[in-house]
């Protein structure tokens, strides 16, 4: 593709195309967080939340077409920004190098046609010259050619430049041409198909790929797309950290159906039956399935909506406890530190997780920290999964999270700030606690530590896993408890420690 001419080129106005794109951008930036608050509301609408009947159930389909042609033309303008930023580097290149092409020739005295050829040389000198004459118009010459090569290199920089340009330009055209309204109404209808030609089908990403890269794949998608992707893969979306919280309980309520009406009697069976016991029992409150895996007797549940709240507690409960026999009351004290946020803090939006996102050990098993090291990196990654969800445009800004480690739940939590990468959490409190693994609690990579422990709690002062909060220079912030309180019983509404926990979840002390 040839370039413009090369005075064209000189006259390029690059700070109008460089302000043009950029508000192009700045249209694109808030596009998402726009689509993302659209897809909330299309959400409350399709569950009757706020609007029920027939009109509520055409208008949530209309948000959801809506959402389509949102996220159609921000795919469009994001890849017509990348062709337009190199054309603005390249028209600046362009108009920079012509303008000193012509720059030069005219200070020697040269004119520069159109494809950045030099006219205007002075001649030769003649044999007939006087010396000096002769010396003089060498000199001239000379210089001249000099002003010549530089203008000439300079002018092929600009042209190349202004090609470059013009590829760009067409690039853009094609992502954004068939953007241009037709003749008369366009419907939502009208649109998908040209914004969405391959259709909606989508795969979810590699569960390696890490919370962040999820997070930002699951943004990109239309609520159509996200809401297809449940139904298609329930399994995949139900278990990828990084997804808000309503996807990951659309996605596992729907495996959960399934596995009440396909598991025959067993542990998995057991398993899935308690957690629907749990989900039945939450009543008005919102309870998110977020960890469904009846195979490995997996399982996570919040009190509360993850996606709205202001401060999360993550409870990671310690030996002996499984689904089966314990989500029940494992459930119940996520239901209590709630209690207890809201009452040290009146109005809080508060979620609570109750996590068994690993397999605990029995007494034997707890000897040894292996299984604590591997649900250590489960737990960061998890956190890191509700860090990341929460970072997308649009979306609630980020909770106040606070990581409530029992017993041996304490030492995989140690193991989680071990784990490579900062641990997501503003807190960490550590109850009835063997050890954390990490030595002191400035080692448990967050901003706030505390420790509950007795004296009639043998597990908090055995140390068996290194320094603890009952030992002096732990480093710790230390939470009431009574003289006779036992290993079981920090949770125990009739003990001054729930209520600590909660001042501590809600962000409001207490402090050292």
């Amino acid at each position: 593709m040839s370039a413009p001419p090369l005075a064209q080129l000189a006259g390029w106005d690059v700070p109008q195309l460089r302000g043009c794109v950029g508000t192009l951008a700045l249209v694109a930036d808030r596009l998402t967080p726009w689509r993302v608050r659209l897809d909330a509301l299309g959400r409350r609408l399709d569950s009757a939340e706020c609007w029920s009947g027939e009109a509520g159930t055409a208008a949530a389909g209309a948000l959801l077409e809506l959402s389509g042609v949102a996220t159609g033309v921000g795919s469009r303008v994001d890849a017509a920004l990348g062709a337009l930023r190199r054309l603005v580097d390249a028209a600046t290149d362009a108009a920079e190098h012509a303008a000193r092409a012509l720059a030069v020739a005219d200070s020697a005295g040269l004119q520069l046609d159109d494809a950045g050829r030099v006219t205007g040389l002075p001649p030769q000198p003649h044999p007939a010259m006087a010396p000096d004459q002769a010396a003089e118009l060498a000199a001239r010459r000379t210089a001249a050619e000099a002003a010549a090569a530089l203008a000439t290199g300079l002018a092929a920089e600009a042209r190349a430049a202004g090609a470059r340009a013009l590829v760009a330009a067409v690039s853009a055209g094609e992502e954004l041409g068939d953007l241009a309204p037709a003749a008369g109404p366009v419907t939502f209808a009208d649109l998908l198909p040209r914004l969405d030609p391959a259709g909606r089908h989508v795969v979810p990403p590699d569960p390696r790929a890490g919370p962040v890269a999820v997070a930002d794949w699951w943004a990109a998608l239309s609520a159509p797309q996200q809401l297809d992707v449940i139904v298609e893969h329930p399994d995949a979306v139900g278990a990828l950290d990084g997804l808000p919280g309503w996807a990951r309980d659309r996605a596992n309520r729907l495996r959960l159906q399934a596995a009440l009406a396909e598991l025959p009697p067993g542990e998995a069976r057991e398993t899935a039956t308690a957690v629907a016991g749990q989900l039945a029992a939450g009543g008005d409150r919102p309870v998110q399935l977020l960890l469904f895996d009846p195979g490995q007797g997996l399982a996570a549940l919040s009190v509360g909506d993850l996606d709205a709240a202001e401060a999360i507690a993550v409870l990671v409960p310690g030996i002996l406890t499984t689904v089966a026999d314990d989500l029940a009351g494992l459930t119940g004290d996520a239901a209590d530190v709630v209690a207890a946020a809201t009452a040290a803090a009146p109005g809080l939006a508060v979620a609570a997780v109750a996590w068994l996102g690993y397999r605990t050990p029995g007494l034997l098993g707890a000897l040894q920290p292996v299984t604590a090291v591997h649900a250590g990196r489960v737990l960061d990654r998890a956190l890191d999964g509700l860090a990341a969800a929460r970072g997308v445009p649009g979306v609630t800004p980020a909770a106040r999270t606070t990581v409530v480690g029992h017993s041996y739940g304490s030492l995989v939590t140690g193991q989680a700030a071990r784990a490579p990468g900062r641990l997501a959490a503003d807190a960490v409190v550590l109850l009835g606690s063997p050890g954390t693994g990490a030595g002191r609690a400035s080692r448990l990579e967050a901003g706030e530590v505390y420790g509950a422990w007795t004296a009639a709690d043998p597990i908090s002062t055995s140390g068996y896993y290194g320094p603890s909060p009952a030992d002096l220079g732990f480093g710790d912030v230390p939470l009431p408890t009574d003289p006779g309180q036992g290993h079981t019983e920090y949770y125990d509404p009739d003990r001054p420690t729930l209520a600590a926990i909660g001042a501590v979840v809600a962000g409001v002390g207490p402090v050292r």
